[in-house]
């Protein structure tokens, strides 16, 4: 059952860009204490203190893809760090769960160096997320899995359509899924964006990106409280892209998934989402996360499903 304290106010429309300049930087190569992988950051160029957020980009994609994506989120006063964990990888994530935990033990030593002058890291305010395959990775993280421990403590969990394999009983090494409510065991809050073309085939050729009995579906239910779900309508697997994805890779991502007519709206309320859990689980101010709820935004989509268990 959903409940809230939050008192009305004027609201932030979260799902438009925030008040914050913006820059974003890549890190591939650098000499002065260098991150254990390549990173995109996006980043506040107004001075202050901001929590960060921790995003683990989907299967065979390139961070670069969700530029747009971290950017709206860093506008209303956060820092986004976006690894490359990979460029081409098996079934396993145990290789990007152990490299998730190393990029946290680097942040709260290492990030800061790369950040615009006056604006600092406030690693004591940090949320893990992922998309796809990265959801899967944040949520086998946060249950530190394969004994993975970090010395930065997650305050919130995010999971934009996370995958757990093909089927059920077809699930990726290591498993997270465990099919048992509220199963879960971890100490922070956790929202899970679903998407509702997600689980159907583009073509009769490839499988759906995000199938039933592996998605959104099953990790909601096994979150403990509190925990939030959402299932966007008419929007697909990779809708919260970048509209302009380079390359053969950034081509095939409008040909593998069953999409929506255009990825903004789709991008927005990811986005906007993402705020507003933010705000609510690293800043207490819950305002915007209970509106989306109440549906008291305008909203860039059609929600299919809200539900919460706090």
């Amino acid at each position: 059952m959903c409940s809230s304290h939050s008192s009305a106010s004027m609201l932030a429309d979260v799902f438009e860009t925030g008040r914050f300049s913006t820059q974003l930087q890549s890190i591939d190569s650098a000499v002065n204490f260098p991150p254990p992988k390549p990173l995109l950051i996006a980043t506040p160029l107004e001075a202050g203190d901001f929590p960060l957020l921790l995003f683990l980009h989907g299967y065979l994609l390139y961070n670069s893809f969700y530029s747009q994506l971290i950017l709206l989120v860093a506008s209303h006063g956060f820092i986004v760090i976006a690894p490359q964990l990979y460029s081409v990888a098996g079934p396993d994530i145990s290789d990007e769960i152990h490299s998730t935990a190393a990029i946290t033990n680097w942040l709260g030593e290492g990030l800061s160096k790369y950040l615009p002058p006056n604006v600092k890291p406030n690693c004591s305010k940090i949320a893990l997320g992922g998309h796809s395959r990265g959801g899967k990775t944040a949520f086998a993280v946060a249950l530190k899995k394969l004994n993975t421990t970090t010395n930065l403590k997650f305050s919130a969990l995010i999971g934009i359509d996370p995958v757990d394999g093909m089927d059920k009983g077809k699930q990726t090494p290591p498993p997270v899924l465990t099919y048992i409510p509220h199963s879960f065991d971890f100490d922070m809050a956790a929202m899970v964006i679903g998407s509702e073309l997600g689980e159907l085939k583009k073509n009769p050729l490839f499988p759906p990106c995000a199938p039933k009995g592996v998605n959104h579906r099953e990790f909601y239910d096994e979150c403990p409280k509190p925990s939030w779900h959402f299932v966007a309508g008419e929007y697909g697997h990779l809708d919260m892209l970048d509209d302009d994805t380079r390359g053969i890779r950034g081509k095939a991502t409008y040909c593998f998934c069953k999409n929506g007519e255009s990825r903004k709206p789709m991008r927005r309320f990811v986005g906007g989402a993402i705020v507003a859990f933010l705000k609510a689980y690293l800043l207490a101010d819950d305002q915007d996360l209970i509106a989306i709820r109440d549906r008291h935004l305008s909203m860039p989509l059609d929600l299919k499903t809200i539900e919460c268990y706090v």
